[in-house]
């Protein structure tokens, strides 16, 4: 079987500081950005990789959701408990060093991790948490 991951979904609740932090922060291109009544939803990934993307989204998008699935969707993502993403680097210290530098909420400084990685955390501007693994 030949599968890929194509795109993955984050939430959103600032389109431009979401903007802000993937392109500017993580140097992240912009693939797509589309707005339809009064919402948007941005597509970003890394250059070098055509094939997967993230979708930045308005959770409030959803039709099946309802009002309170909504209220909780936006009490976790302050939080920072309702969507998360691994990435990789092999420049973990020079990473964490331009998102410190940027707008990510520090969530954990690089460390050694019990399971076997070299990695950190941070949060974007939604809340989400993004672990950023050393690769070999």
């Amino acid at each position: 079987m030949d599968i890929t991951i194509h795109a993955s979904f984050l939430p959103h609740d600032d389109p431009d500081a979401s903007l802000a932090f993937y392109r500017d922060t993580l140097g992240f291109e912009v693939r797509n950005d589309v707005g339809y009544e009064g919402m948007r939803w941005i597509t970003v990934g890394p250059s070098g990789q055509p094939g997967t993307s993230i979708v930045l989204y308005p959770p409030a998008a959803d039709p099946g959701v309802t009002e309170d699935e909504r209220r909780t969707i936006t009490e976790m993502m302050a939080k920072g408990t309702y969507a998360s993403l691994v990435l990789a680097t092999h420049d973990l210290d020079g990473t964490f060093e331009r998102v410190q530098a940027g707008s990510a909420e520090v969530v954990q400084e690089p460390a050694e991790q019990p399971y076997g990685v070299r990695d950190c955390a941070v949060r974007d501007p939604a809340g989400n948490l993004l672990r950023i693994q050393q690769l070999s």
